[in-house]
């Protein structure tokens, strides 16, 4: 949400709402987390209780002192997520590759800084460090990069083991049902799970945080009635003696086991990703009142019930439910499973919109589901892709102790590069007391070291996964920013000057013409090599001419009242202009009115201004009415060239390596790039240009 909420009411409001999108994902790990930690049994009593006891400080120590306590103050105007970590240091450090930073772009209202003015130095070294190295500015790139990648892996998981765990229980109740059964309804109702997605989650919504709520008063009731009835004295676990007790009688087994207890704080990340939808207080609340002591009551529950029932450790969630309650449990079960699954998938769709808007994603189509929520979008290609991953994942490992295998590796990496921002966060922005900085990084970023160190160990058991996936993305990634820069380098470096313009547009044997021309680029400084192409081959040109540039600023809305900057290309009697449109990474580029329109309007508003400040010394008698005039006599030139009608110009690029490239740089443009270019959506459906006042420009890009 983009507005400050203030009044209890509503922050409560939200808190509720909260509870069903951004919880799903760590509400329903006790499905799981026993099982995928005891792989070989419980061999010993006390074993039971060391686990609870890491479980009991994982979930306080990441989830609720990591995340809620610190990491949702590093939200970008009330966004979070990888990308918006990675947007407030470009921010603040030039670390950016492309070089179209423009000074106007500090006056926007939302990319202001309001930083501590104390421990200067530091933070000065830190910056002026990362800006000098292209090294630095790669590798935050890539890691920012990898981060997605593996949320989108998330999105995959996810559904996979919750659904599949879920759907598991039903085996309690009948012997009929076989593992193939339960792995082919659990397909079913992945399938049906995205077969929905394109209705959109405000659709179903609403009923997500009942039904949520619900799960957490379910596990937490039965949580302390399996501690009273089976053995109050796991309370004991709350003394950290247990953990070391743990380690010394099992040493590398209690290591490996690690893998299992991290699934306990799945879904943190979730925490992170959707305070947009909501506040920080909000979901403060939430994971402080209801998430956290019904989770603490779950796995207490569970451990009280297997100090009795070592045995039963494979399916101790369904087998730990009182027979009254088994089949209403399973079914709000099965829904919380569907819900999670939802919530890592919408999460999935706004990271992807997000590095779509910073060039670092190939163009797919954006569905925005919602007239009330900007965030709530949907990806057809996405969502395919999505679907049939589940599928064949849930095929191939069909059990959830080989998907919990690869979802902790996915999980520890994205909680391992938030940390390494949020160093960077709070030492260059921040600007925190340097033994906190070392508290941090000693007892959170050692505790998701040691995870990431065991979780790697299954790397042949499943782990390898979400690193494949990662690296594919990661490449797919890679390849379509690569080639993003160096166009716009190309661009750059071919740009017309002044000098040239004025000499085209002087040239007798072009023609001018009623009406209006738009030509678009990601330049944002200079005319684009476009336009040259453009006049060799057609030489006639429109009585207005405005040079569009789209830009991503790093931040996740721009007011669209200041998205629209204009500046006159001297002298005045060409009537040329250009103009860049700036978006934020979340903001939806079409507008519910024409893009056409809005521009057009902006431009009058521009020329009235512009006209209005020349005149402002000269403001008496008859000057006062010959500006008046002037300004009537351009924005009515403006109107009658709209009315004789416009075109829209835009470059139909070919890109390929030039000679002597070497080969991996004719493999990334000639072939890689172009294969995905030629497979994916074309840039005027962005902008929803109507296909009848659309002109192509062949281009062909030596890089």
């Amino acid at each position: 949400m983009s507005f400050q909420v203030e009044t209890w009411p509503m922050i409560l409001h939200l808190a509720f709402q909260s509870i069903g999108i951004v919880y799903g994902d760590i509400g329903t790990s006790p499905l799981y987390v026993y099982a995928s930690t005891f792989t070989d049994g419980i061999k010993h009593e006390d074993d039971i209780l060391g686990v609870l006891s890491l479980i009991f400080y994982t979930l306080t120590l990441l989830p609720l002192v990591k995340y809620v306590l610190i990491v949702l103050r590093a939200n970008d105007n009330g966004d979070g997520g990888t990308f918006a970590l990675y947007s407030l240091i470009c921010r603040y450090a030039k670390v950016g590759l492309i070089p179209s930073q423009q000074a106007e772009d500090q006056e926007v209202s939302n990319f202001r800084l309001e930083l501590p003015n104390n421990r200067l130095r530091r933070a000065s070294r830190l910056k002026s460090m990362l800006e000098k190295s292209q090294f630095a500015k790669l590798f935050l790139l890539f890691a920012t990069m990898l981060g997605t990648s593996m949320v989108i892996g998330d999105g995959i998981l996810t559904p996979c083991i919750s659904v599949l765990s879920a759907v598991g229980g039903i085996k309690e109740a009948t012997s009929k049902m076989t593992e193939d059964r339960i792995v082919w309804i659990s397909v079913a109702i992945l399938v049906g799970l995205f077969a929905v997605q394109r209705f959109g989650t405000e659709k179903v919504g609403y009923s997500f945080a009942p039904i949520i709520c619900l799960w957490f008063a379910f596990i937490g009731c039965i949580g302390v009635y399996n501690f009273i009835k089976f053995d109050p004295s796991v309370a004991r676990a709350v003394n950290p003696k247990y953990i070391v007790d743990y380690f010394s009688r099992n040493q590398k087994q209690a290591w490996v086991s690690l893998g299992g207890v991290v699934l306990a704080a799945t879904g943190t990340e979730a925490l992170f990703a959707d305070v947009g939808h909501f506040t920080v207080r909000s979901i403060q609340i939430s994971m402080c009142t209801a998430t956290y002591p019904a989770l603490i009551l779950a796995y207490t529950g569970q451990a009280s019930f297997l100090r009795k029932h070592k045995d039963e450790v494979a399916d101790t969630f369904f087998k730990s439910i009182p027979g009254p309650v088994y089949w209403p449990m399973f079914v709000v079960a099965v829904m919380a499973a569907i819900i999670a699954s939802q919530a890592m998938i919408s999460g999935t769709f706004s990271i992807i919109q997000q590095s779509l808007s910073l060039g670092c994603f190939p163009r797919v189509k954006i569905v925005h589901t919602s007239s009330k929520y900007e965030g709530q979008v949907y990806i057809p290609e996405i969502n395919y892709f999505l679907m049939l991953a589940c599928v064949l994942v849930t095929l191939g490992f069909r059990t959830t102790a080989k998907i919990g295998n690869a979802y902790g590796i996915a999980v520890v990496f994205v909680m391992t590069l938030t940390s390494a921002f949020l160093v960077l966060i709070m030492i260059m922005i921040w600007k925190t007391h340097i033994l906190l900085v070392i508290a941090y990084v000693v007892f959170i970023g050692g505790v998701e070291l040691l995870y990431l160190s065991s979780v790697l160990y299954k790397f042949d058991q499943g782990g390898y996964l979400p690193l494949a996936f990662a690296a594919v993305m990661v490449i797919i990634m890679y390849v379509w920013h690569s080639v993003y820069r160096r166009k716009y380098y190309y661009e750059l470096n071919n740009k017309i000057s002044p000098k040239k313009l004025k000499e085209i547009m002087a040239n007798t044997n072009i023609c001018r013409m009623q009406g209006l021309a738009f030509f678009y680029s990601e330049l944002v400084q200079g005319i684009p090599p476009i336009f040259k192409h453009y006049v060799a081959n057609v030489p006639a040109l429109h009585s207005v001419l405005v040079f569009v540039s789209v830009k991503s600023l790093h931040i996740s809305k721009v007011p669209p009242e200041e998205r629209f900057l204009f500046r006159r290309v001297d002298p005045t009697k060409l009537h040329v202009f250009r103009c860049v449109v700036r978006y934020g990474y979340k903001d939806a580029r079409n507008e519910q009115e024409p893009f056409e329109t809005i521009l057009v309007a902006r431009l009058k508003e521009f020329i009235r201004e512009e006209l209005s400040l020349i005149g402002d010394e000269e403001v008496e008698g008859e000057r006062e009415g010959k500006r008046e005039e002037e300004i009537e006599r351009e924005v009515d030139l403006l109107e009658k060239a709209w009315e004789a009608g416009v075109v829209h110009l835009m470059g139909e690029s070919e890109v390929v390596a030039s000679k002597g490239s070497s080969l991996g740089k004719r493999v990334l443009l000639n072939y890689a790039y172009n294969i995905l270019r030629r497979n994916l959506r074309q840039s005027e459906e962005v902008f929803d240009i109507p296909h009848k006042r659309l002109l192509k420009v062949g281009m062909t890009y030596e890089l």
